[in-house]
């Protein structure tokens, strides 16, 4: 059994790191990602990369390192820096990831909406706190080698 690659994108304060120290078992405490990290099944990127049109272009190239595009949606924001059907130009399998599903004022049905209007098919919620939605992750990533 192997695991599929995936890389986190998203703006500033979405939970990609959070989500990576989550995922690795790690404590979780804010580090603000200052570059691309690579990790053994995670390349967890800077918000100011989905953020600004000319950083942008790293996410297209880091992409090709992933089996996985996951785009970040936080439950708590107030709108969607991704386009419509955005997700239809990737050469990638794109998924959504609700985060910040556990706080208070959150959203995660708008969240899923934005992340629809992108087009991605399979979207998951998630609580890198609670750790809710975090094993329905790791199962979809990992693919079956028969």
């Amino acid at each position: 059994m192997t695991v599929k690659k995936i890389i986190f994108v998203g703006r500033t304060g979405a939970g990609k790191t959070t989500l990576t120290q989550a995922i690795k078992g790690t404590q979780i405490h804010y580090h603000k990602t200052q570059y691309i990290n690579h990790y053994d099944v995670i390349i967890d990127t800077p918000g100011e990369y989905c953020e600004n049109k000319k950083l942008g272009r790293a996410l297209i190239l880091y992409s090709y390192e992933a089996d996985v595009i996951g785009l970040l949606m936080s439950s708590l924001e107030e709108y969607s820096l991704y386009s419509p059907n955005i997700a239809s130009l990737a050469t990638r399998e794109v998924i959504g990831i609700v985060t910040q599903i556990d706080k208070e004022n959150a959203r995660p049905d708008l969240a899923k909406l934005w992340l629809e209007l992108t087009g991605c098919k399979k979207i998951f919620f998630i609580s890198a706190i609670t750790g809710e939605g975090i094993e329905e992750l790791l199962d979809y990533l990992q693919e079956d080698d028969t």
